[in-house]
């Protein structure tokens, strides 16, 4: 793919480009000059061991965290220098399903739905209630408004999650962690939610994720981070064949790969 020499400007292929970022918490530096492009309308998975700066780029990427230096730039607009007022707005173009998905346990499902509609949307009472049995539909749980989350499963609170994503019609779908906790059927069943989100809404969706079951199940681009960088990035079938010691490490510990190398 043919990259631009202008790095900040509008590309057809990446909405996101993350260029040189920086960030140190207490003298120790987290990420380090990590460059990274995530793909327009596709499933961009980041992949990566505990503590090594997966979870510090999300929340870069969402504006909740400022780099030290470097640049984030959405469809051209850089959005490090932006302020919390044009950070709000431009998060409406967002949507995030949270690593639990981070529902009010107080509130019904219909409830947890409209929240962000309530908040940010002039939407009537009508057009909310049309909103979340559309989204419901879309996530395969249709006259579950009444429910509370203590009386679903864990696979139905991240649909319920995703579904509260999916109401502001997001162009850009974050996606933290959605397979912890989760038995192998409900992670099928998540992983095909996320395939079938991506493909019937055309979002960009980035994952952020240490289960290379699923992300060799629905990525369309993978990117290893390590040490705060970058240190691979491709198509499932590149990263199998990678030589990288630390990708083909990853893979082995993560029961990918065989310990004679076979995938």
């Amino acid at each position: 793919m043919t990259e631009t020499t202008d790095i900040g400007a509008k590309h057809p292929a990446y909405q996101i480009r993350i260029h040189n970022l920086v960030k140190s918490f207490n003298g120790q530096r987290v990420i380090d000059n990590l460059c990274l492009d995530i793909e327009r309308g596709r499933i961009n998975i980041i992949i990566g061991g505990s503590g090594q700066g997966k979870s510090v780029t999300m929340k870069h990427l969402m504006g909740l965290v400022k780099p030290d230096s470097g640049n984030i730039f959405v469809d051209g607009q850089d959005i490090v220098p932006l302020s919390e007022y044009q950070l709000n707005t431009l998060r409406k173009r967002f949507g995030m399903v949270f690593q639990y998905a981070a529902l009010f346990d107080s509130m019904s499902v219909f409830d947890n739905i409209a929240f962000p509609l309530r908040e940010h949307t002039k939407k009537t009472k009508g057009e909310i209630k049309d909103i979340i049995e559309k989204v419901l539909e879309a996530v395969s749980l249709p006259g579950i408004e009444r429910k509370f989350p203590s009386e679903l499963s864990g696979g139905m609170q991240k649909r319920v999650g995703l579904a509260r994503a999916l109401v502001m019609e997001p162009e850009i779908l974050f996606y933290d962690e959605p397979t912890t906790g989760l038995d192998p059927i409900a992670t099928h069943n998540v992983d095909a939610l996320i395939a079938e989100t991506n493909e019937r809404f055309g979002v960009t969706s980035v994952v952020i994720s240490h289960d290379m079951a699923s992300t060799f199940r629905i990525a369309h681009r993978i990117a290893m981070i390590y040490g705060g960088k970058i240190v691979e990035k491709g198509t499932p079938e590149e990263f199998r064949a990678s030589e990288n010691p630390k990708v083909k490490d990853f893979l082995r510990f993560s029961g990918i790969l065989g310990m004679g190398g076979a995938v």
